[in-house]
């Protein structure tokens, strides 16, 4: 019963994390367009920075924004607050039911550091802790006057961040928690200094006192961090989806490539609310980083090359049904017996791994059949990344993976389609 509660359960947290993130981005996006956007015609009254006139819904709006705070309080004032805090909050709750509870299976790399439970979480949990701690001091240090050399010293202290995590966890892990770290910084801007300057500023608007300018400077900057950092972030949330981006050797440089990438595209963005133009180079800078990317999960690390030997040189001679040809492969029979005693404790009709309810995609390797159908799924898997066993848990080793890729070989390059990964 636990079971099936555990899933439902995990299934809507990550409900409502999509959920809440959607309305969170959406409303940062929107004020970072609706501040560059503002005009600033002649007749405004002092203290006003610009006004902008847009249309929605069959309706017209006109919106002012005032560079400290307006002459007096206004009796309703909205907040933009909790939809940061709930995705934070649903985002650690569903980070703790998949990557805490579930640490032996997809966080823990025996490869790497053989860490207890315990001690996985507690450098996960600190890594985001201390992440914070840090980028705080580098936002108060002398870098704060510099916009451009602080964002580039940050960017090498999440690069860093990225790589200590890699040799630590799983790749999955370490680019999940990359994500955390950089989503726990976002919301900590708005939790600790954003929502408390603007605090600060209504309550010396109720006492009369004029606020001071210094505290809506510190909230645009870090208001401005949390703009470059939103689509990197995504991405990370969602690479654990995608074994070619975090199971490999690289999987910490292709986070920060992510970075770069996610600041290209803001910046052909703001720019374009700001003036009105459209730098198309920013796309193709950004196309050229993600071919690097693409580069980078597949460079040679533990992946075998497969170009020579027996099953190269069936692939060089087979010209027909590629199932056919995984079938007579002379390989086969031991890329059967790796699956079927590494892979189909979790791929089964009834999977013997505890906490699973039904196979994993509902994704079954239990006959020659079933996994000849999803050969090309077992090569991005378990030969051209390390995704699959999670944490190599069932201890595959690098002669069974060439074997594999050997076996893979002789299907021509043309695989039969197995639908959802594995």
């Amino acid at each position: 019963m636990w079971t099936y509660f555990a899933e439902w359960l995990g299934f809507a947290v990550r409900w409502l994390h999509v959920v809440t993130a959607i309305a969170w981005i959406g409303s940062s996006f929107y004020f970072i367009a609706l501040d560059l956007g503002l005009r600033k015609p002649r007749e405004l009254p002092e203290g006003v920075g610009g006004e902008a006139w847009q249309v929605h819904g069959g309706g017209f709006y006109h919106l002012r924004k005032y560079m400290v705070a307006p002459p007096a309080m206004p009796e309703d004032l909205t907040w933009f607050k909790w939809e940061s805090y709930s995705t934070w909050l649903s985002g650690f709750f569903l980070l703790f039911l998949v990557y805490y509870v579930g640490a032996d299976l997809y966080r823990i790399d025996p490869d790497k550091a053989d860490l207890p439970v315990w001690g996985a979480s507690a450098i996960g949990i600190g890594g985001l802790a201390l992440g914070w701690l840090v980028y705080d001091e580098l936002c108060k240090s002398s870098l704060k006057k510099n916009d451009t050399a602080l964002l580039a010293v940050l960017f090498v202290y999440v690069v860093a961040a990225s790589f200590l995590f890699s040799e630590v966890f799983s790749g999955r892990g370490a680019m999940l928690h990359t994500g955390a770290m950089i989503a726990t910084l976002m919301t900590a801007n708005v939790f600790l200094v954003i929502i408390p300057n603007q605090k600060i500023v209504v309550a010396d608007l109720k006492a009369g006192r004029v606020p001071e300018p210094r505290l809506g400077a510190e909230a645009k900057q870090r208001s401005l961090h949390n703009n470059y950092l939103t689509l990197p972030v995504i991405f990370l949330m969602l690479s654990n989806h995608y074994p070619l981006a975090f199971a490999t050797e690289w999987n910490w440089m292709i986070a920060g490539l992510v970075l770069l990438i996610g600041a290209v595209i803001r910046h052909y963005f703001n720019t374009m609310h700001a003036t009105g133009r459209q730098l198309w180079w920013c796309w193709a800078v950004a196309g050229l980083l993600f071919a690097v990317v693409i580069t980078l999960s597949g460079a040679p690390g533990w992946r075998a090359e497969a170009t020579s030997g027996e099953g190269a040189e069936t692939s060089r001679q087979w010209d027909g049904d590629p199932a056919v040809a995984l079938a007579a492969s002379p390989h086969f029979a031991e890329a059967e017996a790796i699956i079927l005693s590494r892979c189909s404790m979790c791929h089964a009709s009834e999977p013997l791994w505890p906490g699973l309810a039904v196979a994993p995609k509902d994704i079954r390797l239990e006959t020659g059949d079933d996994i000849i159908h999803y050969a090309s799924l077992i090569e991005r898997q378990a030969v051209r990344s390390h995704a699959m066993p999670p944490g190599n848990i069932t201890g595959l080793e690098p002669a069974e993976r060439e074997i594999l890729a050997a076996w893979i070989a002789s299907g021509s390059g043309r695989y039969v389609a197995g639908g959802e990964q594995p």
